[in-house]
């Protein structure tokens, strides 16, 4: 797959920017997911807890839990009702006790109305990042959303990739949309993958990458060169 950028070409199918546009980086990822299940066992913050186990699943696991309660908010009000919350976390699988589980919706639930914003959660549940980290995830999104509606789908990707110069397009293993898909697949949920990458999918994602990599330098310097920024 070819990046076209700044009249210079990258070859997504060579050298290592697969593994950092699309899955992070493995071993970042497994270190990560060691790293938060040893800190369970010490941390007795609701959120902290919450945010270790989805970080415990890797650089989706935020992502994941974010699509699971975004497909039961039915009316798309941005709201999660107490039933809402707790079905949300057993369905994604989160190990906590109800009480635990209470605690953590009274925790966002300020003003007392029943509901919780479900993008203050989400932003709350997101591991700290710097400024400097949100603007280059930010410049790399605005570049691959050639249409600029919020969304990445296959046909953005037209615009900037050539799916042609993928080694897997080339033996004849998959098609020209299978390529395109597959790239969109990786930023999605496992669970419900439909083609398109929205920009809150996007940031959670590389929130998990974030998480994984302590230098800002490195992570900058990794979104530069996997996305020629």
């Amino acid at each position: 797959m070819c990046f076209l950028g700044n009249s210079r070409t990258l070859k997504l199918g060579e050298g290592p920017v697969p593994l950092l546009t699309m899955a992070g980086t493995a071993r970042h990822d497994r270190e990560m997911a060691i790293s938060a299940k040893r800190q369970l066992s010490t941390t007795s913050d609701p959120v902290e807890r919450l945010r270790l186990q989805c970080l415990a699943r890797g650089s989706s696991g935020i992502k994941g839990l974010s699509r699971t309660f975004r497909i039961m908010d039915d009316d798309n009000s941005r709201t999660l009702d107490l039933k809402e919350f707790l079905k949300g976390l057993n369905d994604y699988g989160v190990l906590i006790e109800k009480d635990e589980a209470h605690k953590l919706f009274q925790h966002f639930d300020r003003d007392g109305s029943g509901h919780i914003d479900f993008d203050e959660f989400l932003i709350t549940l997101r591991p700290p990042m710097s400024n400097a980290r949100k603007e280059v995830i930010m410049q790399a999104f605005r570049k691959l959303d050639k249409t600029g509606d919020g969304v990445i789908t296959i046909e953005d990707l037209r615009g900037v990739y050539n799916a042609k110069h993928h080694p897997k397009y080339q033996n004849g293993e998959w098609t020209e949309e299978q390529v395109f898909r597959t790239f969109l697949d990786s930023f999605d949920s496992p669970d419900d993958k439909d083609g398109k990458v929205t920009k809150e999918e996007f940031v959670n994602y590389y929130c998990g990458v974030s998480a994984s990599i302590e230098s800002d330098v490195y992570f900058i310097l990794m979104m530069r060169s996997a996305w020629k920024l």
